[in-house]
């Protein structure tokens, strides 16, 4: 089978442009301008999986347009978009068949899990759950960081124990509550994820615990929350340091007696639920400042995982290169062989302040670009090349001076190329001012 097939709705190019460009890496992406265009393209190719429309457009707007794709193309699933979002709207939409509703300007990241959400929720026959020890094979890493990290994941794993996941953006939370679920008796139960940052505390508050018919304005039946719909597996909390002091409060008592009440109902209901939660930031610190419970935060933090950075566990980066790479060439129909020596070097010396997410990106840049079988240092992003060699906001990395140097003027040669000669561009992307490049390139009697 190939991709899913997304169809984006938004009368703004724009929206519709930067929507496509993010999404297409993994997706056949479609775009209409309007309502009446997405119906007559939907009309000549019915098979769309997903549909991501604005809510307020000229002529026809985003609710009826989800009415009239549920009537008629029922397996299709529906996520709306408004820079005039509200909780009466939201709800709206929800009641209407919406399966979420995202706020502009929209979350890439958050866009990225929900669209994988949204589509494996509307499978039909979703693939099984992996069990017992390959619930691993999603991390990579053989460092001692790791394999330590690896170690808590087994011995926690199979308790009822609530865990809190810390660690920088791009370091792999998800993968690791995953993994926890994946090897607990849970692992037949569902997997449901909640990113707190991404919504308003009274969505979160209806999102985690549902709501009652006639909570909220135009709400007219009730609605399960995440807590139901994670009962008899895991819930995964992910930024949970971003939820406000009365979400807080909910959320203690769910931990002490997993029950609660949906917004504006009275009846309690019971889950029997795993919590798993993640942070970026240094929940002690927010407990200190009074901006998160103390009671709520040693809850959370029956045992705690430390995920390290990137740069802490360089060993692995190979590793998690040649993944990437196996990954992406499949995916893209590349036939490349591996990293050259001197590439994975360059990879290894380099910082990686977005840490795993930002190498994941490096070397699916690196497969799509490269024209040979295998990927040699001039295949690195210039950004990365031009940071190790500190002509960037980053310091350079301890090196040999002659290579870095001629690094350097690749980097720099490489980015005038693609900007056609013009250094204001070069310069910008680079990360440095025009006088500085200008003087590089005397240096080099270009």
């Amino acid at each position: 089978m190939g991709n899913p097939t997304i169809l984006i709705v938004d009368d703004d190019k724009n929206t519709r442009d930067g929507l496509q460009r993010a999404l297409q890496r993994n997706y056949a992406v479609r775009t209409a301008e309007s309502a009446d265009a997405a119906l007559a393209a939907l009309a000549q190719e019915p098979q769309v999986d997903l549909m991501l429309s604005d809510l307020r457009m000229p002529g026809m707007d985003g609710l009826g347009l989800l009415r009239a794709v549920h009537q008629q193309y029922p397996r299709t699933v529906c996520v709306l978009l408004t820079a005039y979002g509200s909780v009466e709207t939201a709800v709206e939409a929800m009641r209407q068949g919406a399966y979420d509703f995202l706020m502009k300007p929209v979350n890439l990241d958050h866009l990225d899990v929900l669209v994988a959400q949204a589509l494996k929720a509307h499978d039909p026959a979703p693939e099984p759950q992996p069990v017992g020890e390959h619930g691993l094979e999603s991390i990579t890493g053989e460092s001692p960081p790791m394999k330590a990290v690896f170690d808590v994941i087994r011995q926690v794993a199979p308790t009822q124990a609530s865990v809190l996941i810390q660690g920088a953006s791009g370091t792999g939370k998800e993968l690791v509550a995953r993994a926890i679920h994946r090897l607990s008796p849970r692992a037949k139960g569902p997997f449901v994820a909640v990113h707190c940052a991404a919504l308003s505390s009274t969505l979160l508050e209806s999102e985690l615990f549902g709501h009652e018919k006639g909570a909220f304005t135009g709400t007219a039946g009730q609605r399960r929350g995440r807590f139901e719909m994670a009962d008899g597996g895991t819930l995964f909390l992910d930024e949970i340091s971003e939820i406000d002091m009365a979400t807080q409060v909910k959320l203690l008592r769910v931990l002490e007696e997993r029950a609660f009440e949906r917004v504006g109902g009275e009846q309690t209901v019971t889950v029997d639920i795993r919590i798993v939660t993640a942070t970026n930031r240094d929940l002690r610190e927010y407990v200190r400042q009074g901006r998160f419970r103390e009671d709520l935060f040693f809850r959370l933090n029956v045992v705690d995982i430390l995920l390290p950075p990137l740069c802490e566990r360089a060993g692995d980066i190979p590793l998690l290169a040649e993944r990437f790479l196996s990954e992406y060439a499949a995916r893209n129909g590349r036939d490349i062989k591996g990293f050259a020596p001197e590439a994975l070097d360059v990879l290894a010396r380099y910082g990686w302040p977005g840490n795993v997410r930002e190498l994941r990106n490096a070397v699916e840049r690196m497969v799509v670009l490269s024209r040979a079988e295998w990927l040699a240092p001039g295949d690195v992003p210039a950004n990365i090349r031009a940071a190790l060699a500190g002509i960037g906001g980053r310091p350079a990395a301890a090196h040999d001076g002659g290579s870095l140097a001629d690094a350097e003027r690749q980097a720099i040669m490489a980015t005038l190329a693609k900007r056609k000669n013009n250094r204001t561009r070069a310069a910008a992307e680079l990360g440095i001012s025009r006088r500085t490049l200008y003087r590089k390139l005397k240096d080099y009697g270009e």
